[in-house]
């Protein structure tokens, strides 16, 4: 490939980053076993190309706040680093976040 051609590619794809909207980011506190997370997720399936679903297993040593925080009430849902929901997906909930989320 050409210098030229590769400098084209290069400003295409960085033009393609810089332009993407980015998805806000769903932080999922969960524990493994955990039927009730494994629930919300399924809840979750037809919201999941709005946002980034990270997961967070709050029994890991280097999530000990967390678990500190949330051992009794997983599973709980962050929105942007933002605390959303607890226990169960609220799906009026989630969705008027995502809405308000995907506008700024």
């Amino acid at each position: 490939m050409l210098l030229s051609q590769k400098l084209f590619v290069a400003g295409s794809l960085i033009r393609q980053h810089c332009t993407r909207t980015q998805l806000p980011v769903l932080t999922l506190f969960t524990k493994d076993p955990c039927p009730l997370c494994d629930e919300a997720k399924a809840e979750l399936e037809p919201y999941k190309h709005r946002f980034e679903l990270q997961e967070v297993d709050i029994t890991l040593p280097e999530n000990r706040v967390w678990f500190d925080r949330y051992r009794f009430d997983i599973p709980v849902f962050h929105l942007n680093g933002q605390f959303l929901m607890m226990h169960r997906v609220n799906s009026t909930l989630l969705e008027k976040h995502l809405s308000k989320a995907i506008e700024q």
